[in-house]
């Protein structure tokens, strides 16, 4: 998949679900580095045999921290059943694997529950940090993020 059409069907779809105030520049080019970072848009399922799914590879506790986080929990709820999915850890960790739209949306709000603002486009650094601090990826490349973070902002400019 490449990023723009996964910007265009699976992200601007997942926005339209959640509210607009979710809906930036920022956001959407955040949630595209981390899907590049995390599958290149080019694995469903983790490398491996790992238990990661979906573009932004979420494992079952990524789910049940966004499905139970007090920022999350009504949206995430609301954005499984607009998608008739059950709003339970195993129902949107069957799903998630080929629903992008679910994929885009639970990404979105993973980001959703950080204290500080989305990085802008000047600041890759920030957004590899807070990629860190929200997806805790047991081994981060660095080496690959500004690649993956032009080419998300290059996706949704």
């Amino acid at each position: 998949m490449t990023p723009e059409l996964f910007a265009e069907i699976g992200l601007s779809s997942a926005l339209g679900l959640l509210p607009a105030l979710m809906d930036t520049a920022d956001a959407r080019a955040l949630v595209l580095a981390i899907c590049l970072q995390e599958s290149g848009l080019e694995a469903r399922r983790q490398m491996g045999g790992g238990p990661a799914r979906g573009y932004p590879q979420f494992e079952l506790t990524g789910i049940e921290g966004v499905l139970t986080h007090y920022a999350t929990r009504d949206h995430a709820r609301r954005l499984c059943l607009a998608l008739d999915i059950g709003p339970t850890g195993p129902a949107v960790y069957e799903a998630i694997e080929y629903n992008d739209v679910l994929a885009a949306g639970f990404a979105r709000l993973n980001l959703w529950w950080l204290p500080q603002r989305l990085p802008e486009e000047t600041m890759p650094e920030v957004g590899w940090s807070q990629y860190l601090q929200t997806w805790n990826p047991g081994k981060p490349r660095v080496q690959t993020w500004d690649e993956n973070w032009n080419r998300a902002w290059g996706a949704v400019a």
